[in-house]
Order: structure tokens, then C-alpha cells, then sequence
């Protein structure tokens, strides 16, 4: 016994991939061109200060002021012992805090910055960065 596809159904799955296909290719024309990018330097994500915690404001501030620093260990050398920053001479980078609220210490969000004026966010004592975009 043979069977026949039904018309109806051949027109209801060409309907369907049709509309498959437009949603999809909606979506990838979509796609935002100013998405997620690394920097072409360290290779880290891009982060706008904007979109960091607002003591990290308070933070940049604190640099862009100068000593004295609300921390004593803020302005000190960061090592970069991870190695997720790129390959310095030590001394080339400086950590500061940023206040973490509710933490009964310094917390493990900071703003490394590098000699030549990059700046990196951490929120989690240095095992992620972003390079910060100010």
C-alpha cells in the first residue's frame, strides 16, 4: 500500500522552514556590531566605567585625585602574578580598592592601572579582568 503525502502537509512544512529561515536570518542581521570586544592589546573585554559598580567611580576619582588614597595598600605595586595582564617590568602596574559594600575588609574588587594609563576591573581578587573603557 502506498501513501501520499498530503498536500496540506508539504505546504504546512514549506510554511514552517520559511519561517524558521526568516527568524533566523533576522537574527543574525540583527546581531549588534558594537558588541562585546577585546582589546586588541591585552585581548581582555572591554568594560565602560559606566557600567562598573559606582564605588568603582568613587575609585577613579580617588586616582584621578591623587595620594592620599583612602586605602594604605592602594597605589602599591601589582604584580600580576596571574599573568592575565599583559608582561610588564614590576612596578609598571598599581592596585586600588574598590569598596565592596557589606564586606568587613578591603572585598576583592579592584582597579589596576598601568603605566601607560590603561585600567583594568577585577571584581573577584584578580582571578577575571576587563579592560576598563573610560
Amino acid at each position: 500500500m502506498s501513501r501520499r503525502i498530503s498536500p496540506v502537509l508539504v505546504a504546512f512544512a514549506v510554511v514552517a522552514v520559511g519561517i524558521v529561515a526568516y527568524g533566523w536570518l533576522s537574527l543574525r542581521d540583527a546581531a549588534p556590531t558594537t558588541g562585546p570586544s577585546a582589546d586588541p592589546v591585552s585581548g581582555l573585554l572591554w568594560v565602560d566605567a559606566g557600567q562598573l559598580p559606582p564605588e568603582a567611580s568613587d575609585t577613579l576619582a580617588a586616582i584621578a585625585a591623587g595620594p592620599p588614597y583612602p586605602y594604605r595598600q592602594d597605589g602599591a605595586t601589582f604584580f600580576n602574578r596571574e599573568g592575565l595582564l599583559p608582561p610588564e617590568n614590576a612596578g609598571y602596574y598599581r592596585e586600588f580598592t574598590v569598596d565592596t559594600p557589606g564586606s568587613d575588609d578591603r572585598g576583592a574588587r579592584r582597579i589596576v592601572v598601568g603605566e601607560a594609563g590603561e585600567y583594568y576591573w577585577t571584581d573577584d581578587h584578580y582571578n577575571t579582568f576587563w579592560r576598563i573603557r573610560r
